[in-house]
């Protein structure tokens, strides 16, 4: 069966993290219901992810799943199904895959603390048409360093940089996953970071899908304010 046949309509959210780096607020409120404009950030990517044919989301929680289980509920109000995976213990970002009995040959998993404007459907019809193990959502950003970088060479210096900045590639946060990957997930805590290496150590090295649109990672303070900002202004970039 060709790719142009197949359809991903399977997502696995990651909302179960505490949110550390919003701490106090997240005391208050899980991350992923934190409003952008008047809308829970979770709730934005539901609604682009049933737009982009996307029929059931698989949430993964943990802290305060109940607040979140109680606003979101089945997702019917959303245009999808939404189901819950709860986790007893923190399983890191990519280990409460394992616990899901039910993933499709396909699937997203998606990071539930973020604002984008990627095309979905786009980077899900990539990633079928050349079936990797993964497709990560890669993005360009500059990192500046706070303070002035220096070269040297036997005890002199060579070279001063007054706070550079430099461009990385990052992770987006947002993954197409074939579901054979699971065999490379054990049954512990996991990270993405090292599931990563161990495909690259197998040779199974994931495909990047590079994107220059909008996104923002709102677990950090500085992006979700402007992340709000944006929204407020301009929310048809992201809800049609």
């Amino acid at each position: 069966m060709s790719h142009s046949a197949i359809a991903i309509k399977q997502a696995v959210i990651l909302a179960g993290g505490e949110g550390r780096r919003l701490l106090p607020y997240t005391k208050i409120l899980p991350k992923p219901l934190w409003p952008v404009g008047n809308v829970p950030i979770i709730e934005i990517l539901l609604r682009q992810l049933a737009k982009s044919g996307i029929k059931e989301a698989i949430l993964a929680v943990g802290h305060q799943a109940e607040l979140i289980k109680m606003i979101l509920g089945d997702g019917k109000q959303l245009g999808l199904k939404v189901h819950y995976s709860q986790e007893a213990k923190p399983l890191g970002t990519a280990g409460p895959l394992k616990k899901i009995k039910r993933l499709d040959d396909n699937f997203l998993v998606l990071n539930g603390d973020l604002l984008t404007d990627l095309p979905f459907h786009s980077f899900m019809t990539a990633h079928l048409k050349y079936q990797p193990m993964a497709t990560v959502a890669v993005f360009r950003r500059s990192i500046k360093a706070d303070f002035g970088v220096i070269s040297e060479k036997n005890h002199k210096i060579i070279k001063y940089l007054e706070k550079p900045s430099m461009d990385y590639s990052v992770s987006m946060g947002i993954y197409a996953f074939n579901r054979k990957i699971l065999n490379y997930i054990p049954d512990r805590k996991f990270d993405f970071p090292e599931l990563v290496k161990r495909l690259i150590k197998l040779g199974q090295n994931p495909l990047t899908y590079h994107f220059r649109g909008r996104w923002l990672d709102i677990g950090r303070t500085d992006d979700w304010e402007k992340a709000d900002r944006i929204f407020r202004r301009k929310p048809k970039l992201f809800l049609h």
